[in-house]
Order: C-alpha cells, then structure tokens, then sequence
C-alpha cells in the first residue's frame, strides 16, 4: 500500500508504460476447483486465456469493474478453547505448525481474521472469566492468566505466519458477579456493573495488546438475544446495548486512547436486524462502525437492508458454524458467495478445530458442531480437512484485505457468482455450480472473454492479473496538514507516461472513503503535472483516496 502524508506528493504514472505494453498481451487466468466429493480440494487445473475459446455459453458472467462496493477486511476463523487445545495437546510441533500454515499461510487458505472470546464459550473444557469470585468492582483480580497456556500461544504462532490477520474479540459472559444470575450462565448485566464492564473491555485489550497482539474490533456481547441453559451467555436487550454502548464502552474506550478499536454492534442472527438499526439511530450510533451478524437466523438480505439505510456503517459476518443441521456442500458454498454479496466485509466462521466428538465442550459430546478442521482426541496428529475449510479457501486464498467487491451476476441458471478487485489491480471470480450437471459458462471482462465448463456440484475461482485499461489505487492518507481542524492532504500525478489511452480532461475520478462532507479539486496543473487536493470539514484523521477510470 502507497501511503501519502501531508506535504509529501506520490508520483503514480509510472504504472501506466508497464500498464499499455501489457494490454496486447494474452491475458492468462489461473482456475482453481473443490468439488462436492473432495476428490478435488482446491486444486489448480491449468490456466485459461481470455480470448482463447469460442465455446457457446448460454450462461454470461460479466465482471464490471466500474461498479464498486464494500471493502474486504478479511476472512477467518476462531481460534477457540477447544480448537487451541486440540492444536496444542493432540499434534506434535511439526503437524502443529503444517497445521497452522495451511490455516494462515499463503501456501495454505491465508486466512486473515480471527474472532476470538472473551473468556469462556461453549467450547472450552472449563468455564472461566478474567476475574473470577466476589465481587471485583475495580477489577482488581483480573488476569488473562487461563489463556495463557494455549489459546494465547497459538494466537501469537497465528500472526507470525501472517502478520495482517485482524484479531476480533467477543464476551460469551461478563464475570458472574457482574450478573443478575450471580455466574455466568444465564441473567442480564447488573445495572451497577455497566461501568465495571467497559472497564473489563478494556483491561482484556491492554493485556492482549501487551502480549502483542493488537485488537482490531470488540462486539459487546456474543449473541445478546439468547440465554443458553448450559455455558456462559447472557440477555441484553436492545436499550441496555444502546446503554451499554453509549455511556460506558464507547466512551471508555475513547477516554482510555482505545477509539482506534472498532465497536461492532448486534453479533447475532439476521432475523434481528431491527436491534442493530435501533442501536445505529440511537447516540450509541456514533461508536459505532457497523454491525455483525450470525447465520442461524432469518434471511441473509438483512445485512443488504441495513446497509442501504446506514451506508456509511460497516457489516461482517461474525460467526457462522457448520455441522449435521447445514453441513451440506450446496448450503455452504451459496453461503461463501451470498454473505459477501450482501455487503460484509469479512466471513468469520466458527470452531478452527473440533474432535471426533465436537469437543471439548462444556456441554459435553452432544454436540452437532463441525469444526473447519476434525482433530482426533484418541490418537496423536490425526487430522482431517473439512469441505468448509477449503471453499472459505476460494475466497480467503485470493481476495485480501483491502480489496473490494465488484460487479457480477449473483445468479445465472444454477451458477451464483462473486467477483473482488485486488489492490494491486488482480481480479478474483468466485463461481459455484449448484447443478448436477456440468453448466458451460463464458467471462466477460474489458471487451474480452473466455469459456469455462463448470464441473457439476463444484466452486471455482479464477484469478487473473491484468490490471487493463481502468487501472485503479488505493492511496491511504494519513494525519492533518498544518494547524487546520479539517484533513489536508494533495497528491502528484505524472500524466507524461500514461500513453495514448490517458484523457487529461477525464483522466481520474476520485472517491473518498469514510468522509461525510470533504472536497476534491484539482489545484495546479504544470505541463503533465496535475496536483489535487482533498479536504474534509470533519477533522478526521485517516482517509482514502480511489484513483481509478483512467481512460
């Protein structure tokens, strides 16, 4: 990523020669296949060529990438009690570590986010919190010391293999004193322990930021519409989430220079989309970057709702579990390319690793939980790949953070589609073949295309590197200019080397991400120098410029 302080200008014509000479070159497409079987688990077949055929296909995919949506954070997992134990205990260090780079590194699926809990779930062998006991009111006895032995070792070997994963944090239950329950099964937060609560957010962020590993957003309750009878949960309704969150953990967290860490609101089913619209129209609105949402409920359009109405806010997709109820190839790769499609900006999926028996869990072996990966608790370094390890792997393998949704068909007879754009200009298609036969499909992108036969009941992605004549950069901005309370920053562009395809009048189309009122105008124009400059009324501190369309 280019990045542009004030005062300092970043020449980005020098892509262009590179950019004219590549377009009369044969673009090569690299096809990568899992099918319902897992005979073929993501496996590469050979390379395509846009243009190369002529076959008939009454299915067009047209990637357009002149249409632009959400920006991708990432893709992940959780790295649970259960799943940490089961990679601790039950694989040697070498399986461990092949283990771990296939989840996290890019020879393996890259994944690049984590949700992890806040103390216990119901996937852990024991149930426990930070601070334990009576009463602790000052937080006096907290202690991250239970995840010490195994989920904060594999947390730490996560992000040595991959340094972007983002780390997500989540509470199944705040301590049981802070309860009306008294523990942490069941009961709703104590009116007196609201405080007490943000305080805990923030103590569980300094003490995971002191083992060094950042915390990239908090949602404040797992699940807040659902009180399980047999591991830690707890209610909290729509006004103490407004409560919670407008008067206590997002002004904590701002007081305790902790605003960086985003506040994701609602962490539960589609079908309660009413309570995170209420929560973003309420004053909490304002600490709040957007919404999670689970899919154990209702219909994944919500996320397309809510985002319609609150555009400026953020959706991801904080947990979605598989096993004998929707463990189903069909329903999971429609799930791959529908959760995107319908704004989030990540797919978070549930237990890493889960044995034999879905455990451990606290609630014993019945359990109808399927873990990405099966590792068996009776034998040492047995480990088993499930089907939604690699179809997440369409997409987390390719599509990085940073890149954003473009587009393409959502169905085209039994094939659904989802295509992303890459920062550095690579383009991803993501299809799935939801027939029983063989559906022939043809690709259309820039003027050109080839043909594909998908496989009958499979998911494919095609990655192709072309970045073709509507090249595009992402330029982060960083920090004021001057003693201005609103954001200042220019920019330099090098028109001379942009060839015969560059319009000087209608040569860019800048956009800007995240600023409510901000100006954009071109002040100086030298020769083939053009300076730009952007500035917003609201004094924020980080912006992005979108330089695309040059024609």
């Amino acid at each position: 990523m280019n990045t542009v302080h004030c005062f300092k200008f970043l020449r980005v014509g020098a892509f262009f020669s590179a950019l004219i000479s590549s377009l009369s070159a044969e673009t090569s497409v690299e096809v990568w296949v899992t099918d319902e079987d897992l005979e073929r688990r993501l496996d590469r077949l050979e390379d395509v060529s846009f243009n190369a055929s002529e076959e008939d296909a009454s299915l067009v995919v047209s990637v357009d990438e002149s249409q632009v949506y959400q920006e991708i954070d990432g893709w992940g997992v959780s790295l649970t009690g259960a799943s940490s134990w089961l990679l601790t205990e039950q694989l040697s260090q070498e399986k461990r570590e092949e283990v771990m780079e296939n989840l996290f590194g890019p020879e393996g699926i890259g994944l690049t986010m984590l949700r992890q809990t806040m103390g216990a779930s119901d996937f852990n062998r024991e149930i426990y919190s930070y601070s334990d006991g009576e009463a602790d009111p000052d937080l006096d006895r907290f202690s991250i010391d239970p995840d010490r032995e195994y989920i904060l070792p594999r947390l730490k070997e996560a992000l040595a293999i991959n340094p972007q994963v983002k780390v997500m944090a989540s509470p199944w239950s705040p301590p049981g004193w802070m309860k009306t329950s008294g523990n942490m099964i069941g009961g709703t937060l104590s009116n007196e322990h609201y405080q007490s609560n943000a305080d805990y957010f923030v103590r569980f962020i300094q003490a995971y930021e002191a083992e060094g590993i950042p915390i990239y957003a908090v949602t404040p309750q797992n699940e807040p519409g659902y009180s399980p009878a047999h591991y830690p949960g707890m209610i909290l309704t729509k006004t103490q989430q407004i409560r919670f969150i407008g008067e206590n953990l997002g002004p904590t967290l701002e007081a305790s220079g902790l605003g960086r860490v985003k506040i994701i609101c609602h962490d539960h089913n589609y079908d309660g989309v009413d309570i995170p619209r209420s929560i973003l129209a309420s004053s909490a609105g304002e600490y709040v970057a957007g919404s999670g949402f689970h899919h154990y409920g209702g219909p994944i359009q919500a996320m397309s709702e809510l985002q319609s109405e609150y555009p400026e806010k953020g959706i991801w997709f904080t947990e979605g579990g598989f096993g004998e109820w929707n463990d189903h190839f069909d329903n999971m790769a429609h799930e791959m390319i529908e959760i995107p499609r319908n704004w989030a900006k990540a797919i978070v999926l549930w237990n890493a690793a889960l044995d034999e028996n879905s455990g451990p869990s606290v609630i014993g072996d019945d359990n109808p939980n399927e873990g990405m990966l099966m590792i068996r608790s009776d034998q040492m370094n047995q480990v088993t790949y499930h089907a939604q390890y690699y179809l997440l792997g369409h997409l987390s393998k390719f599509v990085r953070p940073g890149a954003v949704r473009i587009a393409s068909p959502s169905w085209i007879g039994d094939v659904e589609t989802v295509a992303f754009r890459n920062l550095d200009g690579s383009k991803v298609l993501v299809a799935a073949n939801r027939s029983y036969t063989d559906r022939s499909i043809r690709v259309e992108w820039m003027g050109e295309s080839f043909g594909y036969a998908l496989p009958a009941r499979s998911m494919m992605t095609f990655r192709w590197n072309e970045t073709g004549p509507d090249w595009y950069t992402r330029l982060e901005v960083t920090r004021n200019r001057g003693e201005s309370s609103g954001f200042l920053c220019e920019i330099e562009i090098d028109t001379s080397k942009a060839g015969p395809m560059f319009d000087v009048e209608q040569s860019f189309d800048f956009g800007l991400s995240g600023w409510s009122r901000s100006s954009v105008e071109k002040i100086e124009e030298l020769g083939t120098i053009q300076k730009w400059i952007a500035e917003s009324e609201d004094g924020v501190s980080q912006a992005f410029f979108r330089v695309n369309r040059w024609r």
